[in-house]
């Protein structure tokens, strides 16, 4: 079961991108055009990207508390990274 969650963890922001970036133009706007960064953002901090297309605003950009949850999402970058390492320490602390 968790490795389901790690799954879904994993690819599903990835697949919420790449859909957004597909479909609609905000990645185009939010990033100015360009397509290094948005990939950059697909391949290594999915939810942050993410984050940053929905916060971001074509009037005045992202706000505080748009770059308060686009911390949020970093964090949770951060935690999906971790958690992989975390869970081979604990079955390899098991399996001794």
């Amino acid at each position: 079961m968790c490795c389901l969650f790690l799954t879904l963890g994993l690819l599903g922001p990835r697949f919420a991108f790449l859909g957004t970036w597909i479909f609609t133009g905000r990645v185009q706007h939010a990033f100015s055009g360009g397509f290094l960064w948005p990939l950059f953002g697909l391949l290594f901090l999915p939810w942050t990207a993410l984050v940053y297309v929905f916060a971001w605003s074509p009037l005045t950009g992202v706000s505080s508390l748009g770059w308060f949850v686009v911390f949020l999402g970093f964090i949770v970058d951060m935690a999906t990274y971790s958690s992989r390492s975390a869970q081979r320490g604990y079955y390899s602390r098991q399996a001794a």
